[in-house]
């Protein structure tokens, strides 16, 4: 179909839903293949009718409870569009599936107060925890003061998009940066709420207003020689690639730029990492993986496997989900999940779980405390073997469970960001010790 600047997003949106309804056979290959039928307790439902029905959602509205079920439970893992023969993304449509589920059950005021709410919400989060952790230099080096916005004096081989919520957690992108530095890359770093992908309006129902947001962070990083922006985020890299992006290609005809992912990145250039990989790291590493993004824990696992006196142990457990954040949809398996691996890493021994994205390691790193390994995110082992370090601040005050003490050790930087110590303790209460899917318990471990 031929460019058409003068339609709303939503509508080219919907003319991108529609071609996809189209297209797809409704043969149910997509969810033989996912692996949330089974434990979102559908499995005994016939592949053809669940997609059938969610086929009807995306239309309508409305469907049978199957149907729902799969579309509420999708963990992103990306195996339906492995499965599909006929270049249908199923995961896109599962998307598209919530979206119309969300607007029959809200008026659109209603839907965009909650869409806004969200973002607010996670404005806050992203703010007030980065700032217990770093001073205003540090943030402004991950583009949280005048360098979001600053025009570079020359123009950078890469844009860096963090995304929001690996600024919780931000010795990662830190140490990403340090990488980057080190093979000589040039880049721009953008991110956090100011440069939004839209991901929170979509949830709440708001396309139109998700698409403006992801417009005008699209706007903000077509700023790069390569035309590439690498991406930290996994949730931000399928907004934008699976829905705004080709949405704007529609209306537009052209896409502003490609987008790859970090780990990604890192492995196409693995012959000019090696080099750098001088230091010994005697350890043995189990990686904690999530695959919905392809190729990612591959080049995750060729780059550990390239870091001198690293090896790499293989737990045997499931790999689901586009990143730990996305296994929320299914809380008791989640929790399952990540019980069997700790115990899995023991029995190994490991000395250390490797997580890869932000959110796992959130969830992850306090239990370091009641486990016989280091649970460490790849960039650290990689910048270990680099000469580079980055102290894991987020963990270190996780690990100490209270609030108070918590607040205190962050005085400091509580005065110096003008920060209400009050709020940002209920902020810690809530996006920093309740982001604990498994509970901590020393005692349950022998």
């Amino acid at each position: 179909m031929q460019p058409n600047s003068d339609i709303s997003f939503e509508t080219a949106l919907a003319e991108r839903v529609e071609d996809m309804l189209d297209t797809c056979t409704r043969c149910g290959m997509c969810v033989e293949a996912c692996p949330s039928v089974k434990p979102a307790g559908i499995a005994d439902a016939r592949p053809e009718d669940v997609i059938g029905g969610v086929l009807d959602i995306v239309r309508g509205g409305a469907g049978p409870e199957a149907s729902r079920a799969w579309a509420a439970s999708c963990m992103l893992s990306g195996e339906c569009i492995k499965a599909c023969d006929e270049g249908v993304n199923p995961r896109f449509l599962l998307a598209m599936a919530r979206l119309a589920i969300a607007k029959t059950g809200n008026t659109l005021p209603e839907r965009r107060r909650q869409g806004l709410e969200k973002y607010r919400e996670l404005g806050r989060d992203v703010t007030v925890l980065s700032q217990l952790q770093l001073d205003g230099e540090v943030l402004e080096r991950l583009g949280q003061k005048s360098a979001s916005v600053a025009t570079p004096a020359e123009v950078p081989d890469f844009v860096f998009y963090t995304g929001c919520n690996v600024l919780k957690t931000p010795h990662i992108a830190l140490l990403a940066l340090d990488i980057m530095d080190a093979l000589g890359v040039t880049y721009q770093v953008m991110g956090g709420p100011s440069h939004c992908c839209g991901i929170l309006q979509l949830r709440a129902g708001d396309a139109e207003m998700s698409g403006r947001m992801g417009a005008n962070s699209i706007e903000k990083l077509s700023q790069s020689k390569s035309g590439q922006v690498i991406s930290w985020c996994p949730s931000c890299y399928v907004q934008f690639t699976e829905t705004t992006l080709p949405t704007l290609e529609r209306q537009r005809g052209a896409r502003p730029f490609e987008m790859t992912p970090f780990i990604r990145f890192l492995g196409s250039r693995l012959s000019g990492l090696k080099p750098h990989l001088r230091r010994q790291t005697k350890m043995r590493v189990a990686l904690h993986r999530h695959p919905g993004i392809a190729g990612v824990m591959e080049a995750a696992a060729e780059i550990l496997q390239a870091i001198p006196g690293v090896e790499l142990v293989d737990l045997k457990q499931p790999a689901v989900g586009l990143q730990s954040f996305s296994l929320a949809v299914l809380p008791a398996y989640k929790r399952e999940l990540q019980q069997n691996e700790l115990e899995a890493a023991r029995d190994a021994g490991v000395d250390a779980l490797v997580t890869v994205y932000h959110s796992e390691h959130r969830e992850l790193c306090a239990h370091e405390r009641d486990w016989p390994f280091r649970i460490v995110n790849i960039l650290e082992i990689v910048g270990e073997s680099m000469g580079l370090k980055r102290d894991d601040r987020y963990k270190e005050l996780k690990i100490m469970q209270d609030a108070d003490q918590i607040i205190s050790e962050c005085s400091d930087l509580i005065a110096r960001h003008a920060l209400d110590a009050a709020k940002a303790r209920d902020v810690v209460v809530k996006a920093m010790l309740g982001d604990q899917p498994l509970p901590l318990n020393r005692s349950r471990q022998p």
